[in-house]
């Protein structure tokens, strides 16, 4: 596909009514017939993700950005399942989410509908472009996808299936497009479709976050940073806990659900912080003064920005706090608002952070890795947002739809 953006844009908007109108027996079809043309293409997108991941290399990547690219048969495998995993979930389409008749007769009801077109740039990560196909064909919208310049052998390899299983599934190929201008002024132009793009959802780092927040003019939901903390309290299960950050931390560190702070009370830091780095010596850990007395030359003194950082990697912060509103207090200051963790025995300290700490996902007694589509039963995601309007946390298909009143009368005129 090398037509201009422009050109691309016109394509999605007239394949776009088809789909927001396709039945679920047709869109289901089409995911089903998607899922076997990505098996059966897995050769060729192996083939194509190798030339993304050693020119990854060559540009000296990091261990969590190459995790992040890298595809195996095992993830093309997953990513197929997920198509299945998606066309059995329910079709939020026409659910009716209230309705109620007035006084005069006139009845009122509200429905969900797709939001249209759903544009989303993300950064070197090849399974989103099945994902986010997944999810905008089962909620009826067109998926209009950007990727980045360090994966784009990978999605066009993936893209080609996805919109052959289109075809197949008899709904339009361009249902799907991706853009493949991965010049930093074609994600620009992308940022300002207005009038193509009913949401625009970016998977990415700061870097990306920024340029949307600078450029965009499209209505847009932001995937933000994940600086996640766990929060060991004073009444916590040792056992318990020490297994929840081992998790949380590494379970996968180049994940947004990864957690990159650690707060402890003091009453249990001496003895606690010890079995921490006992438990992870692959971790690095910076933390404040109080945290590297107990640890000696396995912490360094953290910065601010250690403390405000998304790390990504083998690394953590540690910060030890006096009681349960030190800890709010500390996280209130660091957060990200993605997901935030309590270990603790006391039903009271668990209610006080539930209530009062501001995040998309709170934890009690879990890992924060939870946060996560699939985990939370929504098939795969198209991402985990950190504002408040219109979704927040993981982003399912209901996430993608929007609702219209529909109003039936019988003559109705309003004096």
């Amino acid at each position: 596909m090398s037509d201009t953006l422009s050109r691309l844009a016109q394509r999605i908007l007239v394949a776009a009514p088809v789909v927001n109108q396709a039945s679920t027996a047709q869109k289901n079809s089409a995911l089903l017939a998607a899922a076997q043309r990505l098996q059966a293409a897995g050769d060729a997108i192996l083939v194509a993700n190798t030339f993304d991941v050693a020119h990854a290399q060559e540009q000296g990547a990091t261990t969590a950005v190459i995790d992040r690219l890298q595809l195996n048969h095992d993830k093309l495998a997953a990513m197929a399942q997920g198509l299945v995993d998606v066309a059995a979930l329910e079709d939020p389409v026409g659910v009716v989410t209230r309705g109620w008749r007035r006084p005069n007769g006139l009845n009122i009801r509200q429905v969900r509908v797709p939001l249209g077109v759903v544009g989303i740039i993300y950064e070197n990560r090849p399974n989103v472009t099945s994902d986010a196909f997944a999810l905008c064909l089962k909620s009826g919208n067109a998926a209009f996808l950007r990727g980045s310049s360090g994966a784009i052998q990978s999605n066009i390899a993936i893209a080609g299936a996805l919109r052959n299983g289109l075809v197949d599934g008899d709904l339009p190929a361009d249902s799907m497009i991706l853009v493949e201008d991965v010049t930093r002024e074609g994600a620009v132009a992308f940022m300002r479709q207005r009038g193509v793009i009913d949401c625009l959802i970016p998977r990415g780092g700061k870097s990306l976050i920024e340029s949307i927040l600078a450029n965009a003019t499209v209505p847009y939901v932001i995937d933000g940073d994940g600086n996640c903390h766990v929060y060991v309290d004073k009444a916590a299960d040792f056992p318990m806990a020490l297994n929840i950050v081992v998790n949380a931390k590494t379970h996968r560190t180049s994940v947004c659900n990864a957690a990159e702070s650690l707060v402890v009370h003091v009453d249990v830091a001496d003895e606690f912080l010890v079995e921490v780095v006992r438990a992870m010596p692959m971790v690095t850990f910076v933390g404040d003064e109080r945290a590297c007395q107990i640890l000696g030359d396995r912490c360094a003194l953290a910065t601010v920005d250690d403390f405000g950082s998304e790390f990504l990697d083998y690394k953590m912060s540690i910060a030890v706090v006096d009681d349960l509103d030190g800890a709010i207090r500390h996280i209130r200051r660091y957060s990200t608002g993605h997901s935030e963790a309590i270990v603790t025995a006391d039903f009271a300290a668990a209610n006080r952070f539930v209530a009062e700490v501001d995040a998309a996902a709170v934890l009690v007694n879990a890992s924060t890795r939870f946060v996560d589509g699939g985990e939370f039963g929504f098939g795969a995601e198209i991402g985990i947002s950190t504002q408040k309007l219109h979704a927040r946390g993981p982003m399912g298909l209901t996430e993608l739809t929007t609702q219209k009143y529909i109003i039936e009368g019988n003559g109705h005129i309003r004096s």
